[in-house]
């Protein structure tokens, strides 16, 4: 199944998975003025000191980086929430041109790429599994890309994507510090959402930074190198890869800063 594929893309999903019409679906576009400052928020904290990333890997959807999560030592905490939250992983949404890709809009405009920190609540459950199904189980970070000049910590991650170029394929990748993929400012709007790809459960805080990072026109034709198939498949090349903003119903969305 190809989550992003012509056949089945995202306007599909709600057969197979009923909860894509449910009442806090993510991603939404952020309009910034009707976001209402918190000053009760906490500053965001991230403790990603000790490069605990693993492997790299094409999910047949997006590239994945994990990290081991045994322990707190990559971790939030701060923000909106009680307990650290635990790096489980990061990947990528993006477009096959400039002009979308992400999956937060501000105001209606996309960027060319997100990246999604993905983070679990492992003081109040047992495994990922147990937490991504918990309304409080997961706290995803996004990070809105831009095109500007090349980002230098990127390079090792861009240069390592020729390795799962296809569906179901994986490289080490140890020794990768995410703290290089976040900008200077870590000021945010957060909602209570969901997962943006099936099986959509309900159970993402999400922190959306409001400074993008940048990276260059070659790097991020890197991501587009990459294929929703596998070896032996035609070849589809991996891209727009990202779920259309859902509507808010109601829900409220949080600044960290006065706008």
């Amino acid at each position: 199944c190809f989550p992003f594929s012509a056949f089945e893309g995202p306007s599909e999903w709600h057969k197979a998975y009923p909860i894509a019409q449910g009442n806090r679906q993510s991603p939404i576009d952020i309009v910034s003025a009707r976001a209402v400052y918190d000053p009760n928020l906490q500053p965001l904290v991230i403790s990603y000191e000790s490069c605990t990333s693993l492997s790299i890997s094409n999910t047949g959807h997006s590239v994945m980086v994990e990290f081991e999560d045994t322990d707190d030592r990559t971790a939030i905490s701060g923000g909106p929430f009680q307990n650290p939250f635990r790096l489980k992983q990061f990947h990528f949404h993006w477009g096959t041109t400039h002009s979308q890709g992400s999956e937060h809009t501000i105001d209606g405009k996309p960027f060319p790429c997100e990246l999604h920190l993905v983070h679990w609540n492992a003081r109040k459950y047992a495994t990922f599994g147990e937490a991504a199904a918990a309304p409080d189980g997961l706290a995803v970070v996004g990070v809105f890309l831009e095109i500007g000049k090349e980002h230098a910590s990127m390079n090792r991650l861009t240069d390592a994507l020729y390795m799962v170029k296809f569906k179901g394929t994986k490289a080490q990748f140890r020794g990768f510090n995410p703290k290089c993929l976040l900008p200077l400012s870590l000021d945010y709007w957060t909602y209570l959402g969901s997962l943006t790809t099936p099986p959509l459960n309900e159970s993402v805080t999400w922190i959306v930074l409001k400074e993008p990072i940048r990276i260059s026109v070659k790097q991020l034709e890197k991501f587009r190198m990459l294929l929703f198939t596998g070896e032996e498949d035609q070849r589809i090349q991996m891209a727009n890869n990202f779920r259309p903003p859902q509507p808010l119903k109601g829900r409220i969305v949080r600044a960290s800063f006065k706008a």
